[in-house]
């Protein structure tokens, strides 16, 4: 599972939500690229099973970039815990998506694999997403 090494704080913000991206929009390193249109947060499992599911497909042709990385720590309390007794553990990170966001990238393979690809890697993750290419 992809997790920061070592973090100023431990525990975090909730923060607002909204807004469009304004960086990651463009695919820089590959030919094609996974974008999100809408908003959510992308856990690390998530992310994980997306990029098992590509590479899977592609099997040993071409290359594949995770542009996004889970550094956001979310807090949780166990199920039966009574209210108040502080903010709970850390209990996993996500990485904040805004729509037009570019998560994924692939080089090396055709255009249809590439596209195949990337749509079942979406079907995994929370937020709706379209295949674009450079």
């Amino acid at each position: 599972m992809l997790m920061p090494k070592k973090t100023k704080h431990r525990k975090d913000h909730k923060r607002r939500r909204g807004g469009v991206a304004t960086r990651m929009v463009e695919v820089s390193f590959g030919s094609y690229g996974l974008k999100a249109t809408t908003e959510h947060w992308v856990n690390s499992r998530q992310i994980e099973s997306a990029r098992r599911v590509m590479t899977r497909y592609i099997k040993k042709t071409g290359k594949l970039w995770i542009r996004i990385f889970p550094d956001k720590p979310v807090t949780a309390h166990g199920g039966e815990i009574p209210m108040g007794k502080g903010k709970g553990a850390v209990d996993y990170y996500v990485a904040i998506v805004k729509p037009g966001t570019v998560m994924f990238e692939m080089e090396g393979v055709d255009e249809a694999t590439a596209r195949e690809a990337m749509t079942l890697a979406g079907h995994k993750l929370p937020v709706k997403c379209k295949v674009i290419s450079k």
